[in-house]
């Protein structure tokens, strides 16, 4: 077989086989969206934003890699005070009471290595604590988080 022939069969070969590599990986996204202080100062943004983008390497053994920012479009939070949810909870329709709202506008994601185990792991880490630091000088206490395991 000529060379010219050869070249687009190893190229099929090698996309097919990056391609069975990827599938076998058993990570978990880790996400959460936070309300931002207001008052926040720009050089604790940009404390927030060199912390985050450290992670994949200061916790190699847990995070993969991370995306943060800006939410495309806030996520409103509907709280109802204790009274309220326990009325809602029972199945009655008319729920007195206080709703408080909050908007969560931005987010990060973190590729997790490993499922909710390093999750554990990660928020033990003593680097987890030096982020975190950096994390709540940018936002409102509460997030809304969820987790996204690998098929």
């Amino acid at each position: 077989m000529k060379l010219s022939h050869r070249i687009p069969a190893l190229a099929a070969a090698l996309v097919l086989g990056a391609s069975s590599i990827t599938a076998g990986e058993k990570t978990m996204m880790h996400c959460f969206a936070f309300t931002p202080i207001d008052t926040a100062t720009e050089a604790e943004w940009d404390a927030f934003y060199k912390a985050t983008d450290a992670l994949p390497s200061t916790m190699s053994q847990y995070i993969k890699r991370v995306w943060f920012g800006k939410l495309r479009a806030p996520l409103n939070i509907f709280n109802p005070d204790a009274e309220s949810r326990k009325v809602a909870m029972s199945g009655q329709k008319d729920t007195p009471g206080k709703i408080t709202h909050l908007q969560r506008k931005h987010g990060v994601c973190m590729e997790m290595l490993g499922g909710p185990d390093s999750l554990k792991a990660y928020a033990a880490d003593p680097a987890h604590k030096t982020w975190l630091a950096a994390y709540e000088k940018v936002r409102v206490a509460g997030t809304t988080t969820y987790d996204i395991l690998g098929q």
